[in-house]
């Protein structure tokens, strides 16, 4: 079931939405060669702690730390750990929080350093297939609009799109209906209607879209390790067009 949010429900997901934006406009100045992933986990989840809101990610289904840090073929999951960011990496930083029982979610990647013009070039068209999807975000509109708008940015440019990892739905839980995958044909899925509130986020691929999950049972990568790149946020749909909940 879809749960339609509330203009109040909005407005609590707008406050958390904006300590997600907030910890990762953080940890952007922190990202630098020499940091490891394990420290700017410490960064994020000391303030959102700060802001009085509870790190989503902490201990959700047993995760093990408050962002997701997924470094070059890593696409997403990867655990913060002690691992040092080399100059040339690239990032892909998830972070979530709850405030007054609501979530927030977001992601970035980051360049370490100077980074290459691939690695450059995936990231820009990773954020810019995010906003071709949310020119199609509009009441009336189908989800798969979105979904298609999405996969045909990223392809028209040569990159591939992640299928076995999609968006979803989001507002007292992490995940809701319904998925929001970032691929597939208009015209299909529920109708976009006023307080639908989703997470829409693509992830993309230099190389071919297969991934596989490590031992550790979380951190997905590349399966032909070529690099990946994540774009995410909170979009709420409203009656005068998508607002982003997590963009500050």
């Amino acid at each position: 079931m879809i749960i339609i949010k509330s203009s109040k429900e909005i407005e609590y997901m707008r406050r958390a939405g904006k300590i997600v934006s907030e910890t990762l406009a953080i940890l952007q100045e922190s990202v630098e060669p020499g940091i490891t992933t394990g420290e700017l986990d410490r960064i994020a989840e000391e303030y959102i702690r700060k802001c009085n809101a509870i790190p989503s990610f902490k201990g959700y289904y047993g995760f093990p730390a408050s962002i997701c840090a997924s470094v070059n073929e890593e696409v997403v999951h990867g655990i913060p750990s002690k691992r040092v960011l080399q100059e040339g990496d690239i990032i892909s930083v998830d972070c979530g929080a709850i405030l007054n029982g609501y979530h927030g979610d977001a992601a970035r990647t980051f360049a370490v350093g100077k980074i290459s013009k691939d690695a450059e070039d995936l990231i820009q068209v990773t954020k810019e297939s995010f906003f071709k999807g949310i020119e199609k975000a509009n009441v009336g509109n189908r989800l798969t609009d979105i979904s298609s708008a999405i996969q045909e940015y990223a392809e028209s440019r040569g990159y591939s799109i992640v299928r076995d990892y999609v968006g979803h739905g989001i507002g007292t839980a992490m995940h809701e209906e319904p998925e929001v995958p970032n691929f597939g044909r208009p015209g299909r899925g529920p109708k976009l209607v006023n307080g639908m509130v989703l997470a829409i986020e693509p992830m993309i691929n230099i190389g071919d879209y297969n991934v596989e999950v490590l031992s550790n049972d979380w951190t997905v990568i590349t399966r032909d390790r070529t690099l990946s790149a994540h774009y995410e946020n909170t979009v709420a749909i409203l009656d005068n067009g998508p607002e982003i909940l997590t963009l500050g």
